[in-house]
């Protein structure tokens, strides 16, 4: 599988659960149990490997701002989300600029966006429902011990006020 047919499952079973990141989850691990084994893995491995580029300070500042604080885990479960919002936003926030997500997402309920952590189990229980195995190792490389880049200060509003101009106005004021 290449990046090209990732991403296009992770459109379609977006597009087809109209936003609803559990729906999705669902709808993901359908259209994965119509491949075979190693296909899955393959998605998985461009699943993780996205996942672990998104550790970084900026875009946990820019979750913050748009759930209104995000612990450990709530980081963890919106990058799955972030993924599961296409290329599109996806590469926009990581190779643009996190505040750009201002832009990017039409609508944003914090109620039911931000949190895809069924999309970040979806490889893995397609393939167990394929093999009765658990998947394997991927092979790739752990994420980093610490987010990339320099930390943000959670706490302190006016610098996330100007290091988020474009969040701040939308979801802050």
């Amino acid at each position: 599988m290449d990046e090209t047919e990732f991403w296009e499952l992770v459109d379609a079973s977006r597009e087809a659960a109209e936003g609803d990141p559990e729906e999705q989850a669902d709808l993901l691990v359908e259209r994965l149990l119509g491949l075979d084994p190693e296909s899955v893995l393959d998605f998985a491995r461009h699943f993780e490997s996205r996942y672990n580029r998104a550790y970084r300070w900026d875009l946990w500042g820019a979750a913050w701002l748009l759930l209104d604080g995000v612990s450990d885990d709530a980081f963890d479960f919106f990058r799955c989300w972030l993924i599961g919002q296409g290329r599109e936003v996806f590469e926009g926030a990581l190779h643009g600029d996190p505040d750009s997500l201002a832009d990017l997402l039409d609508d944003f309920d914090e109620e039911i966006d931000g949190d895809g952590e069924e999309l970040g189990y979806a490889a893995d229980e397609a393939y167990e429902q394929l093999t009765g195995n658990v998947a394997p190792d991927l092979g790739i490389p752990p994420a980093p011990a610490e987010p990339e880049g320099t930390p943000v200060d959670f706490e302190n509003e006016s610098a996330l006020a100007e290091r988020y101009p474009r969040l701040w106005q939308r979801f802050k004021e």
